[in-house]
């Protein structure tokens, strides 16, 4: 009794592992499906041009450069933005700039560019933003600048009020149904009113420098910004000019960075803003308009912007102004400069 009771129950034990086995050779995938699962995604892994990436990445942020190549002397590169990023780092905290993976100095004049690595990396693809679509990278741009269909375009009746924006490829269709040509004149009068006071403030501002130049006195000096440090206990940057002659005076320029913040190099965002000194003395008010522009010797990025302030005995200092740089790169850059070169154009009524 007990043999056939162990029996019996033994066999109800065993049938559910056999009906198991059953059902997982029944789902199971083929062998020949298993390898090419297996192969795609090692193929994946190891293609070249994710190899290659990973290889001619800048040390700094680990991306593929989008423009120029700079190597250490011990051939670690960097993108343009991280190189003088390092090198404006060292000029705020006054040090020698050294290369983030073997710590080597380096310099404008250390450093070379790695015109192998450019080429290579130009060639490598690149997704496209709004089609996905892999393009070399030397070719992305005008991609998704004018062939790409997905990418993102506006209605040609913005100017009149349309808030679309949409694929490419959906534009036409849009424009065919769009209501706003058949609005009336009252109802795109505040669209109108916006253009007409955008164009405005450009318009005033070269009135302005119009009517300057029918000033009596003109005068204008290529000015060069050199670096110092002030004699405090912590020692700031600030770039001051050497003395220049304008309307029978001396004049300095004195820049500084980020307002004299304590530490700039704790903050990603960095400008710039400059003061005009009087270094003569002034028995009458000398009251004077100025502007900054790019020279003919450096290379400066900057926005035209019209300052007034009146020079006295008393108040021979203006007040500090943003020299109109357009982003921190740009800051950047002229801080990983020896010296900053600008004109500065004086106008006296």
């Amino acid at each position: 009794m007990s043999e056939s009771q162990s029996t019996s129950s033994s066999g109800e034990i065993a049938t559910p592992h056999v009906e198991n086995v059953d059902k997982c050779e029944e789902f199971a995938e083929p062998e020949a499906k298993k390898r090419k699962t297996s192969n795609k995604s090692e193929e994946k892994k190891y293609k070249l041009e994710d190899r290659l990436g990973g290889i001619l990445c800048c040390a700094v942020c680990l991306d593929l450069p989008r423009a120029a190549v700079y190597q250490c002397t011990n051939g670690h590169l960097m993108c343009a933005g991280c190189f003088t990023h390092v090198l404006a780092d060292a000029r705020l905290r006054d040090e020698s700039a050294t290369c983030p993976s073997c710590r080597v100095d380096i310099g404008r004049s250390s450093a070379t560019r790695n015109l192998a690595v450019e080429n290579a990396v130009s060639e490598l693809p690149a997704e496209c933003q709004f089609c996905a679509g892999a393009f070399p990278r030397n070719s992305l741009g005008r991609h998704e600048e004018t062939e790409c269909e997905e990418r993102i375009s506006g209605c040609k009746y913005s100017r009149i009020g349309c808030p679309w924006r949409g694929p490419m490829h959906e534009r036409s269709e849009h424009e065919s149904e769009c209501v706003h040509p058949k609005r009336s004149g009252a109802d795109v009068m505040d669209a109108l009113q916006v253009i007409d006071q955008q164009m405005a403030e450009e318009r005033k501002l070269y009135d302005s420098i119009f009517d300057l130049l029918g000033c009596e006195k003109i005068t204008f000096n290529d000015v060069q910004l050199k670096p110092y440090r002030t004699d405090e206990y912590v020692h700031r940057l600030f770039y001051e000019s050497s003395r220049f002659s304008a309307f029978n005076y001396q004049w300095v320029v004195k820049a500084r960075i980020n307002n004299s913040q304590k530490d700039p190099t704790q903050s990603s965002e960095r400008d710039m803003s400059y003061q005009l000194i009087m270094k003569s003395k002034s028995s009458t008010p000398l009251n004077l308009s100025y502007i900054v522009l790019r020279g003919p010797v450096g290379d400066i990025n900057v926005k035209p912007r019209i300052h007034e302030f009146e020079f006295t005995e008393q108040s021979n200092e203006s007040p500090y102004v943003k020299l109109p740089l357009p982003d921190t790169p740009e800051c950047n850059r002229l801080l990983a400069a020896t010296t900053i070169n600008f004109r500065l154009i004086m106008f006296s009524k």
